[in-house]
């Protein structure tokens, strides 16, 4: 379910964006999904949604927008309404505003909302660190955590000094490029940004498969570091240079 202002119709374009990408997401990730459409920022019309969420018996609900400290952001208040909010802003950067609450049924199944922020970006984001692990978990995985790696930077990345950072990058595996500094020439994972990592520039996210863990800081991350990288995508389908991976000697 996405959350679209009333009277703002120019965001209509990152609504359905988001609303796309979120229903692919799930999708992917094993869920059977239900899309309950577009609420507006009215209280009655978002707690139907609600409803209708509840009378099809979903385990999971998944919304988008609405979970900031404007005004019109009425989700938090119908979910402390309905049931119990565990938190609802978390310090990392994208997704500060990422929201989590249960709501009792009455069949004794607890329904897990995940409230994501409204950003096309920190959607994907939270949804990869938060979602993706809990349907994981649902669906009977023993390790339901995101898979983390080390990595080469290559390319100096600069630190927040108020919020961790889950900065998107394209990993490939192969020999390591001169801008990986010191450990070029060698074998290895190295992860190249995306760009502009602000948190309504989808590109950012499009070729991206995986999240480098960037602590709160200042300063930057030199090129050439060693970081942790926690991979949002299947590495199948990551860009390699051919000939740059050796085939093991003798092999034909």
């Amino acid at each position: 379910m996405t959350h679209v202002p009333h009277n703002v119709s120019s965001l209509c374009r990152f609504t359905c964006l988001r609303r796309s990408m979120l229903l692919a997401a799930a999708g992917a990730a094993g869920a059977e999904v239900l899309d309950l459409g577009i609420a507006r920022d009215v209280e009655g019309h978002l707690e139907g949604c609600l409803d209708k969420a509840l009378a099809a018996g979903v385990d999971v609900l998944v919304t988008s927008g609405a979970v900031s400290m404007g005004d019109r952001d009425l989700l938090k208040p119908l979910l402390e309404r309905k049931g119990q909010v565990h938190f609802g802003r978390v310090c990392m950067k994208p997704g500060k505003p990422l929201t989590f609450a249960t709501l009792d049924l009455q069949d004794g199944r607890k329904l897990l909302v995940f409230g994501l922020p409204g950003n096309p970006v920190s959607s994907f984001v939270c949804f990869n660190l938060v979602v993706v692990p809990a349907l994981r978990k649902m669906s009977g995985w023993p390790q339901p955590q995101l898979r983390r790696i080390q990595v080469i930077t290559t390319s100096a990345l600069k630190l927040d000094p108020e919020r961790p950072e889950y900065h998107r990058v394209v990993l490939q595996y192969g020999r390591l490029p001169e801008s990986c500094a010191a450990a070029s020439g060698q074998l290895g994972w190295y992860a190249t940004s995306t760009g502009n990592q602000i948190s309504s520039r989808l590109l950012s996210a499009r070729s991206a498969n995986a999240l480098l863990e960037l602590p709160k800081a200042e300063g930057v991350v030199e090129a050439g570091s060693t970081v942790s990288a926690l991979l949002i995508d299947d590495l199948g389908y990551m860009p390699q240079e051919a000939g740059t991976v050796p085939a093991t000697a003798g092999f034909e």
